[in-house]
């Protein structure tokens, strides 16, 4: 028998297949009392205590008021395992008497169940799974709590009927219980061929939610998805994006950073670490876990995980100094007394923010447990031993019969007490009612059951009710688990506090509280309520939050600063999304908005700013009179004109002398007036470039320098012509290069360029233009050369006069003449010609505005140089001179 009682332990599922096959071949609840005789050959007893109360219909419950400390695996494959349970937990004492009070409740209660007394049958699991699983087929299959009452010995003999108007025991069609999500998930599998719901009010499991594996399991406890939803919206709402894990080595554990991490997938938060710990290795695991917090840069750091085990962590952290983290703690330890009252805990976890079972007040509930006492509740063997160890003596039992009272004297060997002892000033979990949180799941599922039986067992209609003649059309007897189970799907109610409950599968909507570990002035750790989850939505009171820091400031835990405006993300190589590094936005570019993923490129007519923020529109920049640049050049280009103007005043005075007369003095008087139109012309390339100067600047300058070029030309050709003539048989040649011969072909070569500036500008003419696509804030407002052919063929004909004058001039340069101007022309065209060849390459890679600056420098350039070289010696002469300026010394050699 030992072997087949052991399939339980390894093998749940054969042991439920037991459980069928017997009950098929001897009825469902003899099949029950044999497997029962089974397990209690193997596991013994778990209570013979127990607390019960008649009723038409009875409630079963299951409470893990009493521990055992020294209980592990091991202990279970020992054969017989008979190793009690002690010491009573006072906090399941309170979770128990709160199932009494609300089954007391409804029994008062004039609309909800009337004329229906609930009655319950309450058991202690000792939190071992094979004792709650005894415990519930004991309820079940109606046999005593005691492994010791005997089983039936005739089965074949005995019907399920016989068995339940014989033994006097009462079937419970639904038990509250499962103190745990494995406990819930072991009983659920054991009460699920029977039909029997379960209904839990501490198992959290996401895993219990499945209806296919679990269709009668329900539960007052939200699943743990909501709870770790709740704390990845509270990092999303901090922006906490750098956050390290500590959880549980169990399905609690990892399925919390499962859910955080889908939750938070797209919000660029990234778990830092994932530290587990396990119990029974914790030590190891909890020095481990706190090294990695240490030497992690993550702030915020996510528990998920026993307290025990978080009060390991603590003091390792404590141990190496780590007192600065925010902890985000889950339900199983964010309002653990034990962690609050623990000096360690306020100097390591102060500022705590935590997901919490919700509480609620029951009225009269403390009132209730006040007035306990073992005296007036004789069969109460949990109160009574709640008062042997809280006050140390034994109470007296009233309205007892000698025999009951005796006995009770005799189990006790404290003296008797005074009477006078009241709950009403002990301070303990059992009397603390300021935060009733799982106590009140145990208040609810009561209730939820309370209602599912008041739907099966009420009328639909008036005419069953006078058929039946009674408040139910069904009697409480005929009630069957499956029926009530059926109903549970289907309730929904308000309770006594005014909330909604019903059930999703087997689920009540998800609602918890958001507590905060707060410090009192003498630096104990206080818990405060800042807000509460309902489902999905998140309400929280943000200035009520004392973070670790100790300041209202929110803590900031990123791996890398978020990217300000005028910056992109760069992801590092082999690090997590949320580890980063914030690159400028280029010239041009922009970003509005903290941690933006890419630049935006501004509109042509737009540059980005100093910060790259904004786009702003762009400045046009063109050389204008008011910079130094254009106050220089127009200074020069005045001097120029000032200068030609005074040369040209020197000339009309002196228009008699030989020097003037000499080489046709009306050429030179031309040539003065061309150089000071060049000074001048220049003057149309400074200024905002508009149509009309666009057009005219280039005319201008390519007119004027044909003019100039042109005099010289002729100039060059009649100092040739003349000493030619002065050959014998060449006194004719002169007559080809007289006054009207000379004008006329200054005439024909100047409007040769004449020709060439009125198809450019009719054609395709200059026009103002900015380069929008040129990089920078200021666009060069410039003027477009609009064709490719006019500007070049302008240049090229001053170039192709200026170089046969110059040619010309060269030939001449060694004639017989004391001054012989062709010298002059020479050195003056030979500067006028490195001048505008330098300015090519110098025009074509200057940027912007000094484009125009460098055409303008090599007009003034080569202007001065025409100026300088041809009538500075002719002024030296006539003005300093005067001696010189003869025709006898101009014709001497």
């Amino acid at each position: 028998m030992s072997w087949f009682s052991c399939l339980f332990i390894l093998w749940p599922s054969p042991f439920l297949l037991l459980v069928g096959l017997v009950g098929r071949q001897l009825g469902l609840r003899v099949g029950l009392q044999v497997v029962q005789t089974l397990t209690c050959s193997r596991w013994g007893s778990p209570s013979d205590q127990g607390l019960f109360q008649e009723g038409n219909v009875v409630i079963g419950g299951l409470f893990s008021l009493r521990y055992n400390p020294s209980a592990t695996y091991q202990d279970f494959t020992q054969l017989p395992y008979y190793q009690s349970c002690t010491g009573l937990e006072n906090l399941p004492l309170q979770y128990m008497y709160a199932m009494v009070f609300a089954l007391d409740e409804i029994n008062h209660s004039a609309t909800l169940l009337p004329g229906v007394k609930l009655g319950y049958d309450i058991r202690d699991s000792c939190g071992i799974h094979p004792w709650a699983t005894q415990a519930a087929l004991s309820l079940v299959g109606g046999d005593s709590s005691s492994c010791n009452s005997a089983a039936p010995t005739n089965y074949s003999a005995r019907n399920k009927e016989e068995i339940s108007t014989s033994s006097g025991d009462q079937l419970v069609p639904l038990i509250i219980g499962g103190s745990s999500s494995v406990a819930a998930k072991t009983l659920a599998k054991v009460l699920e061929p029977l039909s029997v719901p379960l209904m839990s009010y501490t198992a959290s499991c996401s895993c219990l939610s499945e209806r296919a594996q679990y269709p009668n399991f329900f539960r007052t406890m939200p699943s743990d998805i909501y709870q770790a939803r709740a704390m990845a919206q509270l990092a999303i709402r901090f922006n906490w994006t750098w956050i390290g894990a500590v959880v549980a080595n169990n399905d609690y554990g990892h399925m919390a950073v499962k859910v955080f991490q889908e939750e938070t997938k797209g919000k660029e938060v990234c778990l830092a670490f994932v530290e587990t710990l396990q119990r029974d290795k914790i030590v190891s695991d909890a020095r481990q876990a706190a090294l990695t917090i240490q030497a992690s840069t993550a702030r915020v750091i996510l528990v998920f995980s026993w307290y025990t085990d978080v009060r390991e962590l603590f003091l390792q952290l404590a141990k190496i100094n780590v007192t600065d983290r925010q902890f985000l703690a889950s339900e199983a330890w964010s309002t653990s007394s034990n962690l609050l009252q623990n000096p360690i805990t306020s100097k390591v976890a102060s500022g705590v923010l935590g997901v919490a079972i919700k509480s609620s007040s029951i009225p009269g509930f403390e009132n209730y447990l006040q007035s306990l006492n073992p005296s007036y509740r004789p069969d109460d063997k949990f109160l009574r031993e709640f008062w042997e160890k809280e006050f140390g003596c034994s109470p007296e039992a009233t309205n007892l019969s000698a025999s009951r009272a005796n006995r009770w004297l005799v189990k006790s060997s404290l003296p008797p007490c005074s009477g006078t002892e009241s709950l009403e000033n002990v301070q303990n979990h059992l009397t603390d009612t300021s935060q009733l949180r799982v106590t009140y799941n145990v208040y609810l599922a009561v209730y939820a059951t309370a209602h599912a039986l008041h739907s099966l067992l009420s009328c639909p209609n008036s005419k069953s009710h006078s058929e039946n003649n009674s408040s139910t059309c069904f009697l409480p007897k005929h009630i069957k688990p499956i029926e009530l189970m059926q109903q549970m799907s289907k309730v929904n109610f308000t309770t006594p506090q005014g909330e909604l409950l019903y059930f999703q599968g087997g689920d009540v909507p998800a609602k918890y509280d958001l507590v905060n570990w707060q410090k009192t002035p003498d630096g104990a750790l206080k818990l405060v309520l800042i807000g509460r989850v309902d489902g999905f939505n998140l309400h929280l009171d943000e200035s009520a939050i004392h973070w670790s820091t100790g300041s209202q400031q929110v803590p900031v835990s990123v791996c890398s600063e978020s990217c300000p405006p005028g910056t992109r993300k760069a992801n590092r190589k082999g690090e997590p999304l949320c580890c980063f590094d914030c690159i400028p936005c280029a010239d041009g570019e922009i970003s509005n908005t903290t941690a933006s993923l890419h630049c935006e490129r501004c509109p042509s007519e737009f540059w980005s700013n100093v910060e790259r923020t904004a786009c702003i529109p762009r400045q046009l920049d063109f050389l204008s009179f008011n910079e130094t640049l254009g106050i220089t050049l127009t200074t020069v280009a005045a001097s120029g004109a000032v200068v030609t103007t005074a040369v040209f005043v020197v000339f009309l005075c002196y228009r008699q002398t030989p020097m003037v007369r000499a080489n046709n003095s009306e050429l030179s008087f031309l040539l003065l007036m061309s150089l000071k139109l060049c000074f001048l012309c220049s003057l149309v390339f400074i200024g905002r470039p508009s149509i009309w100067s666009c057009q005219f600047q280039q005319a201008a300058f390519g007119i004027s320098f044909v003019l100039c070029v042109s005099c010289l030309q002729v100039k060059t050709i009649v100092v040739l012509a003349a000493f030619r003539s002065a050959r014998p048989g060449a006194g004719a040649l002169m007559k080809w290069f007289g006054p009207s011969q000379q004008r006329g072909s200054v005439c024909i070569f100047t409007s040769i360029q004449v020709i060439i500036c009125i198809l450019w500008l009719s054609l395709n003419p200059p026009v103002p233009y900015a380069d929008l696509k040129s990089p920078g804030l200021t666009v060069t407002l410039k003027c477009a050369m609009g064709s490719v052919v006019g500007f070049p063929l302008v240049l090229g004909y001053i170039g192709l006069l200026a170089c046969t004058c110059l040619l010309l001039a060269f030939l001449a340069r060694k004639l017989p003449d004391n001054f012989n101007e062709a010298k002059l022309i020479t050195f003056s065209m030979l500067i006028f010609c490195v001048v505008w060849i330098a300015f090519v390459p110098a025009y074509v890679s200057s940027p912007g505005k000094y484009t125009v600056a460098v055409e303008i420098f090599a007009i003034l350039a080569s202007s001065f140089g025409l100026l300088f070289c041809i009538f500075a010696p002719k002024c030296f002469i006539i003005l300093l001179r005067p001696e010189k300026n003869t025709k006898k010394h101009l014709m001497s050699r």
